[in-house]
């Protein structure tokens, strides 16, 4: 599926709405360059599952979970490989211990720089700045 995003509200809006098909347990890997929309996607989708802190990009800390109020999603978990060198960095950390979970959503910004360690069945947004702030936004 494609899209085309006309605005930061439009590729939020459009996340937020997609994150009311979640059931639990996905992994989505957010592909794009630098301000493409990765964090924007992933604002919405915290939005759609009822998170209301404010959510920033891990950049520094790598990750960040953030519980959700619902009865099967526990926790939306908000990844950023932006800094890592391997995707043993993310092992480290018991990145990979949120992967496949019945009870979480996992988040993944710059997935293509881990995607070796990420489970078959993880799902790929591939976010492509254009001119004019428009972006594709591939599914």
């Amino acid at each position: 599926m494609r899209l085309i995003s006309r605005s930061e509200k439009q590729t939020f809006n459009f996340a937020k709405n997609f994150s009311k098909r979640l059931k639990g347990g996905e992994v989505i890997g957010l592909i794009g360059n630098l301000g493409a929309g990765k964090t924007i996607f992933t604002k919405g989708l915290a939005a759609g599952l009822g998170i209301i802190k404010n959510i920033t990009s891990p950049t520094f800390v790598l990750m960040r979970v953030y519980p959700v109020k619902s009865r099967r999603i526990k926790q939306l978990v908000h990844i950023d490989a932006y800094r890592v060198k391997s995707a043993r960095d993310l092992t480290a950390i018991g990145a990979d211990e949120y992967f496949g979970r019945p009870d979480t959503i996992t988040a993944i910004e710059w997935a293509d720089k881990i995607k070796k360690i990420l489970p078959k069945t993880a799902k790929f947004v591939k976010i492509i700045y254009q001119q004019n702030n428009l972006r594709q936004i591939i599914f």
